[in-house]
């Protein structure tokens, strides 16, 4: 596969650099150094605990399929090495597996999958490699420096939003990431007939999905009567999916098309 990483600047602060520590060639604690911003975050970075092998997989493969979202502009055709292949951004991948999933049923479509979880990125990068698949890329780093700095308009084929964090608590609800903001970076980079794929197991998130996706300009509802769509069969289930319904939560889906 491609180097989907440019070599590190010797004069950038430290925090920007890729790796350190454990991994001084893998992910960084702060790719885009965080951009001198003061913003409300809908994420923690973490590195957590990790196992052997995702620790292997990332020294292996972090070189040739991780990005690091430092800020510079981003060559999606450079990066999946081809300029035919259509990409879907999946913001949020946890541990990996479903996305996994979806890259194998669907080797003709590049998956950019963001987190900052530092085992999850090891173990998707380790499913990639056990599977063979090429269609895979891992980014590190806030989706939004991505959205706002790197991505060409009309670059993305998709949007997948699973299971994001939901933030219950009435006043840590503006960190939602699903917001009319974050709609006004996204929408300009999907190309028409590009798909908007969110889902969540909380009732009042799923809610104001709806309400925002509703109304963000150029894009339409593929199931405007129901509102929620089926789980469409390329959606896996995934473990957040399979927690929430074991605590009976109703499993929403989104799917909105770019006009």
């Amino acid at each position: 596969m491609p180097d989907a990483t440019a070599a590190p600047d010797a004069t950038a602060p430290a925090s920007t650099r890729r790796g350190g520590g454990r991994f001084p060639d893998g992910p960084a604690a702060d790719p885009a150094g965080s951009r001198e911003e003061h913003r409300i975050r809908s994420f923690h970075a973490r590195r957590g605990r990790i196992t052997h092998a995702q620790a292997a997989a990332i020294e292996r493969h972090w070189g040739a399929w991780g990005v690091e979202l430092d800020g510079r502009p981003l060559d999606l055709a450079a990066l999946f090495g081809s300029a035919e292949m259509p990409v879907v951004l999946e913001i949020g991948f946890g541990m990996g597996d479903a996305t996994a999933h979806m890259a194998a049923a669907d080797p003709g479509t590049g998956i950019l999958a963001v987190d900052v979880h530092t085992p999850g990125q090891g173990n998707l990068l380790a499913l990639a490699d056990r599977a063979g698949l090429t269609n895979v890329r891992v980014a590190n780093g806030d989706a939004i420096v991505l959205l706002r700095d790197m991505l060409a308009p009309g670059s993305l084929a998709g949007l997948r939003v699973y299971f994001p964090d939901p933030w219950p608590k009435a006043k840590h609800a503006k960190r939602r990431l699903i917001q009319p903001s974050f709609l006004a970076l996204v929408t300009p980079l999907l190309r028409p007939g590009a798909v908007v794929h969110c889902a969540t197991d909380w009732e009042p998130y799923a809610e104001q999905m709806l309400e925002v996706l509703s109304a963000a300009p150029g894009l339409v509802n593929a199931h405007p009567a129901e509102g929620f769509a089926p789980r469409p069969d390329f959606r896996p289930l995934t473990k957040f999916e399979r927690q929430g319904l074991d605590k009976g939560h109703v499993v929403r889906d989104l799917l909105f098309t770019r006009v």
